[in-house]
């Protein structure tokens, strides 16, 4: 898939790939949500927890960024050679968590980062180390990754794990 130059191309990629990824989840039972092991220790609703986490993270580096502050980017404990580390401890802090509970947020966490995007203007998205946090990255890379490119990367892995398992 070609990467998004304008933020309508973003929100809608992230639109796509969100609503395929939900098509998909629909069909699924609910034990087939909560089933472990379907993606190594994780189950699909771990899953759907790691992405809400991710989400998160991305809307709040933004939002320190733009009060002129630095974010610890990806987390104050990890650097980016740690992400295993890190993608554990967010399993690890949304595992006990019910499926309705994790399916609530799933839909919220997805609203708010799409309004994110929609108020954030383009030249900020695009334009490499607008925030010092970014180095000479576009923010918007930041905001594919943590969008359209994750709701690929976990409706093909949970395809792949449910046909497996």
């Amino acid at each position: 898939m070609p990467k998004p130059t304008s933020k309508d191309q973003i929100i809608e990629t992230a639109q796509t790939e969100r609503t395929a990824l939900e098509q998909y989840i629909a069909g699924l039972t609910d034990e087939q949500l909560n089933r472990p092991n379907i993606a190594g220790d994780w189950s699909a609703k771990d899953v759907l927890a790691h992405l809400i986490e991710w989400e998160k993270m991305v809307i709040k580096w933004y939002e320190t960024g733009v009060k002129g502050k630095v974010p610890a980017v990806p987390s104050e404990e990890y650097n980016w050679g740690q992400l295993p580390q890190l993608n554990h401890a967010i399993f690890l802090k949304h595992h006990d968590r019910s499926l309705a509970d994790v399916q609530k947020d799933f839909k919220s966490s997805h609203k708010k980062i799409i309004k994110v995007i929609q108020s954030i203007p383009e030249k900020e998205l695009f334009t490499r180390g607008h925030y010092p946090w970014t180095r000479n990255n576009a923010l918007a890379a930041y905001f594919v990754s943590a969008t359209s490119s994750h709701y690929r990367w976990a409706r093909t892995l949970l395809r792949k794990g449910l046909k497996s398992g």
